[in-house]
């Protein structure tokens, strides 16, 4: 079973209560989120794989470190692409591909729409990006489309997830290990979490 890892870190909690606030506005939730979206990247990638590497200093020659893998972000359309610029700022060398997925208004499933992603998904280390993870099923179609095109090594990081999500990642994806800003209490009725940050898209966008 995949582990849950919530990032309880002080810089997160803070950044995380300012983007809760409904009179935050679009530009202050933007920078918000992706700074939280950096902070995140640089307590996952504590165990990142890596290699030496022989560099000659101003001094001498030095067996060095370097990361073994190539990482691959991978947002899901088109909120998690709020969490792209603040992971790329800490691992810059990063290639970026794009999923999108809707969900199928008569049969509630979540369909694949559109896939657009590096090569080599198989000896990359990949980090799917989502804001919230409420029911799991965009989350967990994701990553199927990223299986059945031969990636092996992937890891889900959202800010805001619920048990419901969270269950359903690990009952498709046992091997996928689930990194969160926060776990939240309920998802409602709708569909949204609570207390959550509302349609993280729209807040992202200001299309609403």
């Amino acid at each position: 079973m995949s582990k849950v890892v919530i990032l309880d870190h002080p810089l997160i909690a803070h950044k995380v209560t300012h983007i809760r606030k409904k009179t935050t506005n679009t530009k202050e939730f933007r920078e918000t989120v992706s700074e939280i979206g950096g902070l995140m990247a640089f307590e996952i990638s504590r165990d990142f794989p890596l290699q030496d590497v022989n560099v000659e200093t101003p001094m001498c020659m030095h067996v060095g470190k370097e990361l073994s893998k190539q990482v691959i972000i991978v947002p899901i359309l088109r909120a998690g692409l709020g969490m792209v610029e603040g992971i790329l700022n800490l691992i810059p060398t990063s290639k970026v591909g794009h999923i999108g997925i809707y969900r199928d208004e008569e049969t509630l499933e979540p369909k694949e729409y559109f896939a657009k992603l590096p090569t080599n998904l198989d000896e990359a280390l990949i980090l799917v990006v989502d804001p919230m993870l409420a029911t799991g099923g965009s989350a967990s179609a994701a990553i199927t489309v990223l299986k059945k095109r031969g990636a092996k090594d992937i890891r889900f990081i959202g800010l805001v997830g619920v048990d419901e999500g969270i269950k359903k990642l690990q009952s498709d994806h046992p091997d996928v290990d689930i990194y969160l800003a926060c776990k939240d209490a309920v998802l409602n009725e709708h569909g949204y979490i609570e207390p959550g940050l509302g349609d993280c898209g729209d807040r992202l966008f200001g299309t609403k």
